[in-house]
């Protein structure tokens, strides 16, 4: 599809500065653009690649002031970033939808499957599901017995839904995640593991994303419960009994252990693990490879492992490059006191 740099600019309700009729047909990286594409400055870092990128469109913060002459035609938003999601997503919307049930799928007989549903080929569908208007159930996926599916859900390949799990409106579960397979749960007696059976179930509530090969847990008892709007990247696990709070973030190996709470709106960085039985303020921000072990509050800002806040962090790991010098002017100043301790007793 192609659109002029005045349609687009009336979508986003932009300002122009350049040759509103120029016309665009896909997106480019700033630094690698090309004839025909439209790009975005939202980063700073990337302000020298707009004065030669070859992008006849750039979406700028209505903030930016060029310092040189500009080939491209610039469309003044207040979020540049946002712009170019909200565009993509208009794209992303007008493109063909699939849509019937291939003769290659399996679909139970007592399964209800609503308007448009697309079911593709080598998926299972089991009994007694029921999956909402405008879903798609691409190639390869599983989707087991009594599993409730919203409308307008996307399940790519490869998916595996555990029986009585539910899945929310408007979610996306990329290829390979898994919900719904047993929690982690065993009782020792001697060196023996007895296996607790896990009896309950997953919901994930509307507006959730979930990244590639992401593991959610069933309840022991009761649900795991992924809130409202959560996004989840690829390669993290939730545990057994878990909830996660609306909006709230994740990156990539993310790690929480069983029965944790997560409030609404937090950010976790990659790698981050989280400890059972533990609760997470909301809004809190959690860096990289942070390792948390205790309840923290609202609003927290931490990072490391073990986890504190950011600033004494930052203030530790100035330090850190001088404890060798630090190790070795104590070790001096060590036989310097015996050695004045010695002479002390000398004189006495």
């Amino acid at each position: 599809m192609t659109f002029t740099a005045k349609q687009i600019a009336d979508f986003l309700k932009g300002e122009i500065v350049g040759n509103p009729e120029v016309k665009v047909s896909n997106f480019s990286k700033i630094e690698e653009g090309k004839a025909g594409t439209i790009t975005f400055l939202a980063n700073l870092k990337y302000t020298p690649y707009i004065y030669n990128t070859e992008a006849d469109i750039v979406l700028v913060n209505n903030d930016f002031e060029p310092e040189k002459p500009i080939r491209a035609t610039l469309i003044k938003v207040p979020n540049a970033y946002a712009a170019l999601a909200s565009l993509m997503e208009m794209v992303n919307k007008s493109t063909p939808r699939k849509r019937g049930i291939d003769p290659l799928s399996f679909v139970s007989p007592t399964a209800v499957l609503n308007a448009d549903v697309y079911v593709g080929a080598f998926a299972y569908i089991g009994d007694h599901v029921e999956i909402g208007n405008d879903s798609k159930i691409y190639p390869q996926s599983y989707v087991g017995d009594n599993v409730k599916i919203g409308k307008n859900t996307v399940i790519y390949p490869g998916v595996r839904i555990y029986h009585n799990c539910v899945i929310g409106d408007d979610c996306i579960l990329h290829a390979g995640a898994v919900i719904g397979a047993d929690g982690f749960g065993f009782s020792k007696e001697g060196e023996i593991y007895h296996k607790i059976p896990q009896l309950g179930n997953v919901i994930i509530e509307d507006d959730v994303e979930i990244g590639a090969n992401t593991t959610i847990d069933r309840a022991v008892m009761g649900s795991t419960v992924i809130r409202r709007g959560v996004k989840l990247d690829n390669l993290i696990q939730i545990a057994h009994n878990c909830e996660i709070g609306e909006h709230t973030a994740m990156a990539a190996q993310v790690g929480i252990a069983g029965s944790t709470k997560i409030g609404e709106n937090c950010v976790f960085g990659g790698q981050v693990g989280i400890g059972g039985h533990i609760t997470i303020g909301k809004n809190s921000q959690i860096g990289a490879q942070s390792g948390i072990i205790s309840n923290t509050e609202e609003g927290s800002e931490i990072i490391g492992s073990p986890a504190m806040p950011v600033k004494s962090f930052f203030k530790s790991s100035i330090i850190i490059p001088k404890l060798p010098d630090m190790y070795r002017q104590l070790n001096r100043l060590e036989r310097e006191l015996a050695e004045l301790k010695k002479k002390l007793e000398l004189g006495d």
